[in-house]
């Protein structure tokens, strides 16, 4: 595309990463990730999405969060998908203090919770024993209207 005088743009690049992420190509989709930064084009929310999610499922958690963490610093704020992303991370390594904790500072950061934010809660807290928490969030989420 370069040589063709048709420079990537953020959506090229973001279309390659998940690519690349989904054929489990984790170290080509890093170098990827940096010479797009490199080339000045800046990853928006939708490639930071992809980029956490994909480390979040190739075991790279500690990564993720860390590019989670640095999101606000950088100007791009989380939205639900983002946040989902961390939760379902959090749950998986069996962090569900942390995982509840996220689901408050998403509320209070003004990103309202869908349903997917709280089945992926409750979910991994049935598969724990965690029943009563569990059926707590399920009356919250009736309560919000996110599930008949």
């Amino acid at each position: 595309m370069y040589d063709r005088g048709q420079p990537a743009t953020v959506v090229t690049y973001s279309s390659l990463l998940d690519a690349m992420f989904k054929n489990q190509q984790l170290d080509k989709a890093l170098m990827l990730f940096n010479q797009m930064k490199e080339c000045g084009i800046d990853p928006d929310i939708r490639t930071n999405n992809i980029l956490i999610d994909g480390l979040c499922k190739s075991g790279r958690f500690e990564n993720a969060k860390e590019i989670f963490q640095d999101l606000s610093i950088k100007g791009c704020s989380p939205n639900v998908r983002t946040y989902n992303i961390m939760i379902h991370g959090l749950c998986k390594e069996g962090l569900f203090e942390e995982a509840l904790a996220l689901l408050l500072e998403m509320e209070h950061n003004g990103c309202l919770p869908d349903a997917v934010t709280f089945e992926t809660v409750i979910r991994a807290l049935f598969e724990k024993d965690e029943n009563d928490m569990a059926e707590k969030l399920l009356r919250e989420m009736v309560a919000r209207g996110l599930l008949n």
